[in-house]
């Protein structure tokens, strides 16, 4: 979800008695997200209180009772009858029983109580998280910046405008095209992390990426009970190295001496912990020739590059189709509805990279290529003629010899 977007979508919520619910990878500016809105309802005279259950005092009180909350808030028994409570928490997933905590001031509070709460990987994998908060929680994910969003932090506000009109006029020669060439290629290269995108130097950025790998990964392993440590970051790597490509947890068990078993159950962990994303295949009419092994993509294209100890410039990179590609899938996931999103690709090799299903066998068609020379329609004639009401289009960096954004229409 867009930072723009965002406050006001937690705002509509809050006249809701369901918690609100804010998910995502640790170091994405969930925190500042919340204080804002906390600023905003102190500014609207609302009875609200900021705690984080970093600190000890606090969470040693709540694992003993949920109701210790209250120790540092108003009690609801004295919240004036024209108002409500509003508790913001941030990193809940630390406390001993979340999913129970949450549950016990819903069942006995709401509508009055109004939780806010930030969380992360430990609590979101947890099966009672979607058991017992049924019905009592609204979730909101949050991911690293995109591109639009990394301008704004960048201080290129006059650049979003010409980008969007870039993409909607892939001939528009706009003054500034070098200069959002130039932050594009940045941006597939260090990725979206706020502190990241406002680092003086590569140095500090490269720094901090290697940063999120070492503590902030093996801090979410940890909490997700992960038992090899060494393997889980090893899969991680190799999953950076096949980004686009098919994930056959077979064939990465045996490079581990791994059970295919725990591959999986390590790339539903990397999910849930807002590493990778898993892309299904389009099942349309051609059912028995299509795979079933999904796709991998990275939710951060500088994370990734992190994993694998690249942060080349991207004309000089082998891999710079693989995080054109890997930005594509990110982009579509912010235009459109996530369980829309799918890919084509026969046994005998036949490949349509993103399929975006509008309705029932209608929709959109993407294949990426770095430069548009690379695409060739008549590769794709049998997914055309199968699917005549989906529109294929080519994603290209360079498009008809200009080193430029001009393909990347979306």
């Amino acid at each position: 979800m867009e930072r723009s977007a965002a406050l006001k979508y937690l705002k509509e919520h809050l006249n809701k008695p369901q918690h609100t619910i804010m998910i995502g990878p640790r170091q994405i500016g969930k925190t500042t997200l919340v204080k804002q809105l906390a600023e905003q309802l102190n500014q609207a005279n609302e009875l609200v209180y900021f705690l984080t259950f970093e600190d000890p005092a606090i969470l040693d009180a709540v694992n003993h009772h949920a109701e210790n909350i209250f120790n540092y808030t108003l009690l609801p028994a004295d919240v004036p009858a024209d108002k409500r409570l509003y508790i913001i928490i941030d990193e809940v997933q630390y406390a001993k029983d979340p999913s129970n905590f949450l549950k016990f001031l819903y069942d006995k509070y709401a509508p009055k109580l109004k939780i806010i709460a930030t969380g992360s990987s430990a609590f979101y994998i947890d099966k009672s998280f979607k058991d017992s908060l049924a019905g009592r929680k609204k979730v909101f994910e949050f991911f690293p910046l995109a591109f639009d969003e990394f301008l704004h932090f960048k201080g290129e506000d006059n650049l979003i405008a010409e980008w969007e009109e870039m993409i909607k006029r892939p001939s528009y020669q706009g003054l500034q095209r070098n200069r959002i060439n130039s932050l594009f290629d940045e941006y597939l290269v260090y990725g979206g992390y706020p502190a990241v995108v406002l680092a003086d130097t590569e140095q500090e950025k490269q720094d901090m990426l290697k940063e999120v790998v070492n503590s902030y990964m093996k801090k979410d392993a940890l909490e997700a009970g992960i038992k090899e440590e060494l393997k889980f970051f090893q899969l991680a790597r190799l999953l950076a190295d096949q980004t686009g490509n098919l994930v056959n947890n077979n064939e990465l068990g045996n490079t581990l001496q791994m059970a295919s078993a725990t591959i999986e159950n390590y790339i539903y962990l990397m999910q849930k912990t807002f590493i990778v994303q898993l892309l299904s295949p389009f099942y349309g009419n051609v059912r028995k020739e299509l795979t079933k092994m999904p796709k991998i993509y990275f939710n951060d294209s500088g994370l990734r590059n992190a994993l694998l100890n690249n942060f080349s410039k991207l004309n000089d990179r082998a891999d710079k189709g693989a995080l054109l590609e890997n930005y594509v899938y990110c982009r579509l996931r912010q235009l459109h509805d996530r369980d829309n999103l799918h890919f084509w690709r026969t046994a005998d090799g036949n490949e349509i990279d993103f399929i975006v299903e509008q309705q029932l066998n209608k929709g959109l068609a993407y294949e990426v290529r770095y430069n548009d020379v690379q695409f060739k329609p008549s590769k794709y004639k049998k997914f055309t003629e199968a699917y005549p009401d989906f529109n294929l289009e080519c994603v290209c960096k360079i498009k008809a010899g200009n080193n430029s954004i001009e393909g990347i229409r979306l």
